[in-house]
């Protein structure tokens, strides 16, 4: 009988920080190429097998290559040589992302794995906020069914728990029925009833997020204000004053759609930002880089005396992060020594 999976207590990370992947790997077509291609002893191929650490890539690739791959069935079979379940190995991998938010909790979590036989790997990746924010888009996608309009609630939380990750949201969003906009509050949220009311700009950045996740899915993109297509969705944005707090001045649909795009990108940690900044800078997300970029421009036109020079541009920069991947080997080394009896008897 299958032992049950073992979780990982991670309720003291921030969710929308950690990102969960499993991926299985046939562990006949490993012993197979080291026994009887390589010629390796199986207690050699043993040996070998057991100390391999699998790459951040080969974990969470959406497309794994052999011989890893990824499988929903109950009992799944190895897609490259047909073996059963009991040949097949599981590697969890959880990818918490370094910031403020989690630092401390992370390396807290971390001391407290056991360490014995290299159960667990810890594994760091240096990326950036926009590749990041990226792949959390994929990763909400994958995760969410589209068919089931109850998503359009599931990703409005999983944005505000990425966006806020230190307020508790699955007790705010319990027995929530809908998600709407107001008018009345300027900053934060408010629940009534059964209803959960955002401020503008916050509801303004769900239903993009919405529009990203669901617009490869069917004709336009299906969110809180309905299915939108690009057009719409701009106006939506240019109506509750979302682009005018953004300082988005173009008309152009596809370029004001690049500009709020990149400006959820940039920035890693919302929250992390000062309310004076906020304030200052004026944007749903709080970066305050745009105001960086403005004073360096202003400094340059002083020290050219007088000269007339145009502003540059607006700036949008993207932050380094750097994501950290445990990967629970525990089914991997247990599967490795059954497997190991079988050629060696």
């Amino acid at each position: 009988m299958a032992k049950p999976k073992r979780e990982l207590d991670l309720s003291s990370l921030p969710p929308g920080t950690v990102t969960e992947y499993t991926t299985l790997v046939c562990l006949a077509c490993i012993f197979d190429i080291f026994t009887k291609q390589f010629g390796l002893a199986p207690r050699t191929a043993f040996s070998e097998i057991k100390r391999h650490s699998p790459t951040v890539d080969e974990l969470t690739s959406r497309q794994a290559t052999r011989p890893y791959f990824d499988s929903e069935e109950k009992s799944p079979r190895c897609p490259y040589c047909g073996s059963t379940k009991r040949w097949l190995a599981r590697f969890d991998t959880y990818c918490i992302e370094g910031g403020k938010a989690t630092d401390a909790a992370r390396r807290a979590f971390i001391k407290k794995l056991p360490r014995a036989d290299d159960q667990f790997l810890v594994l760091e990746k240096k990326s950036d906020s926009r590749v990041v924010f990226f792949e959390w888009l994929d990763t909400l996608e994958v995760n969410l069914d589209l068919n089931d309009e109850s998503w359009l609630i599931d990703s409005t939380r999983k944005y505000l728990e990425r966006r806020e990750p230190k307020t508790n949201w699955d007790e705010i969003f319990a027995d929530v029925r809908a998600v709407r906009r107001s008018s009345r509050i300027t900053e934060g949220w408010e629940r009534d009833g059964a209803r959960l009311f955002l401020a503008l700009h916050l509801y303004s950045e769900a239903i993009l997020i919405q529009y990203l996740v669901s617009r490869s899915h069917t004709h336009g993109g299906l969110t809180l204000e309905g299915r939108l297509t690009l057009m719409e969705l701009v106006r939506r944005l240019r109506y509750s004053g979302y682009l005018e707090q953004l300082g988005i001045t173009e008309h152009d649909p596809g370029e004001v759609f690049e500009k709020v795009v990149n400006h959820l990108a940039a920035t890693h940690e919302w929250s992390s930002i000062s309310t004076a900044a906020k304030k200052k800078v004026r944007t749903g997300s709080g970066s305050d880089r745009v105001e960086v970029a403005k004073q360096s421009s202003k400094k340059l036109t002083k020290s050219r005396k007088g000269k007339t020079v145009s502003p540059e541009p607006e700036i949008i920069l993207t932050e380094p992060v750097k994501l950290h991947y445990i990967v629970d080997r525990r089914d991997f080394l247990e599967k490795v020594k059954s497997s190991y009896a079988h050629y060696a008897a």
